[in-house]
């Protein structure tokens, strides 16, 4: 008995509900209890293995506090072949994804100063060079 891949527009959904729960800084069980489901039921709508029902795709956009297109932003063209390329990396989705992501795109939007912000910049990359030996 073969198990069946999620399918890429049910997992590119729940990861854009899994972003918007983090952002919001709220548990899985508090959005489940929210919907009147289980955290596990939650974490299978965040991973595409299990499909949304538009209704609860509107229910979950509501605790969610977004409107049912927040869903779908940035999602990747489709073609015959499933989907393709997305208009950013997928890296960048899923490091916004994380909690630390999050985070640290909280904090550098606050900053108000674009040269401490590219100074910002230019350390990471410096980090990053040093580590990879580029």
């Amino acid at each position: 008995m073969s198990t069946k891949a999620p399918n890429p527009v049910d997992k590119y959904v729940g990861s854009r509900v899994r972003m918007r729960r983090i952002m919001l800084g709220m548990s899985q069980e508090k959005l489940g209890d929210a919907l009147g489901l289980t955290f596990q039921q939650v974490q299978k709508y965040e991973k595409g293995t299990n499909r949304v029902g538009a209704s609860r795709l509107q229910q979950i956009a509501e605790v969610l506090q977004v409107p049912v297109s927040f869903m779908f932003e940035g999602i990747p063209s489709s073609n015959a072949q499933g989907l393709t390329e997305a208009p950013s990396p997928g890296y960048v989705s899923d490091f916004l994804a994380t909690s630390e992501g999050l985070a640290l795109t909280r904090a550098f939007t606050r900053i108000t100063d674009s040269k401490l912000r590219r100074s910002i910049v230019d350390l990471v990359e410096q980090i990053v060079a040093q580590k990879t030996g580029d």
